[in-house]
């Protein structure tokens, strides 16, 4: 919980160092980066060239070493490709997600340690799903905060890490056998795991990516995580809210307001539609706000930053220039993409998979018991 809830002062720690270190941002944080993972390999091959390991006829042998650093040097090659291969294109951001294969390797190696014991296939798969568990409450947890955003590229990109991680926690401290089979128990502590996963990604999923397409004669179609009755209710509520007493300006610990972002993302588009000169998109970008997301334009200035209203001369220009001829206009104001699945579909298919994942779990642990008897399978 650590990792969940610290992200919004992980951001305040990572804006400090803007602050105060503008020009070497970018080195502070990717330095400690590196030295994190220099100081954990180092430590692993420390521990591989100590360890003996004892086969069952007493005879002490390191014949595992290879093995070990097999699973190291695969860690850092694998963590190397799926940073470059998910990499955002802006430096100051991929210095900043390197540190998730840190700080996820950490995690994942303590759930390994955690398991190690069980030694059959679960002490393999528990820690991965546990990552992934995590890192989706993460990122979940990073929707709801001002100047974070949770993506589902970052929940891949974590689970890359937590698999980085599972190859260093091997080079660390290797199973004792390698098997698929599971033992006693260990088939019903996978599945409720992935059931757990399954029901964490899919209210992750809903609640930021599920949404409505909002269709107006006058406008055009755009994507909201809302319908339009709660856009209209929303409006209503911030008008109200928002009388006399504008919204402050939002902090980085704090409570996100979805129906202000989503506004903003229309305040974007149409802005660079009238710097690229598209003033048709522009003034269709204006009516979707002026329709929905009115309390955000007016006053001029209540999101703490003035030009959200246009003026009245400017508003007639556009209008007259825009060249409305009634065309149809889809706005892609969105900076992620908002699926429009029904619920019940969506949540239909979670049903049917977590069922499955149950049954398997079941079946699983009930032929492990019957060969742990020494029965027929």
């Amino acid at each position: 919980m650590v990792i969940v809830f610290g992200s919004p002062f992980a951001g305040e720690l990572r804006a400090a160092i803007a602050a105060a270190f503008p020009r070497q941002t970018r080195a502070i944080i990717g330095g400690g980066v590196a030295v994190a993972i220099a100081a954990a390999v180092f430590t692993a091959v420390v521990r591989v060239r100590r360890m003996r390991w004892a086969r069952p006829d007493g005879d002490s042998v390191r014949e595992r070493r290879a093995l070990r650093y097999f699973a190291l040097g695969a860690a850092l090659v694998a963590g190397t490709l799926f940073a470059r291969g998910l990499s955002s294109g802006d430096p100051d951001i991929d210095v900043v997600e390197a540190f998730h294969f840190v700080e996820y390797g950490i995690l994942t190696l303590l759930f390994y340690l955690a398991w190690r014991p069980f030694d059959d296939v679960s002490v393999l798969v528990l820690p991965l799903l546990a990552g992934l568990l995590v890192g989706t409450l993460d990122e979940w947890f990073q929707w709801f905060v001002p100047f974070r955003v949770g993506e589902l590229r970052d929940v891949l990109l974590d689970g890359a890490a937590v698999g980085c991680g599972l190859l260093f926690s091997i080079g660390v401290d290797p199973p004792g056998r390698f098997t698929l089979a599971t033992h006693r128990g260990s088939a019903m502590r996978i599945g409720a795991m992935a059931v757990a996963f399954t029901l964490v990604f899919a209210l992750f999923f809903q609640t930021a990516f599920l949404g409505f397409d909002i269709s107006d004669a006058r406008i055009g179609v755009f994507r909201s995580r809302y319908t339009a009755a709660e856009l209209e209710e929303a409006a209503r509520d911030r008008s109200l809210r928002w009388r006399g007493e504008p919204p402050p300006t939002p902090g980085r610990v704090s409570r996100e307001d979805q129906y202000l972002t989503e506004a903003l993302w229309h305040v974007r588009r149409r802005n660079d539609s009238v710097a690229t000169g598209d003033l048709f998109a522009a003034w269709r970008e204006n009516r979707i706000l002026e329709t929905f997301y009115a309390p955000v334009l007016a006053p001029p200035g209540s999101v703490g930053r003035p030009g959200f209203g246009w003026p009245a001369a400017q508003r007639v220009d556009t209008e007259r220039l825009a060249q409305d001829d009634g065309r149809p206009y889809l706005s892609g104001a969105e900076p992620y993409r908002i699926y429009v699945w029904p619920k019940s579909a969506f949540w239909a298919a979670i049903a049917l998979v977590i069922a499955v994942t149950i049954v398997l779990a079941v079946a699983s642990d009930r032929w492990s018991r019957r060969r742990a008897r020494g029965g027929p399978v």
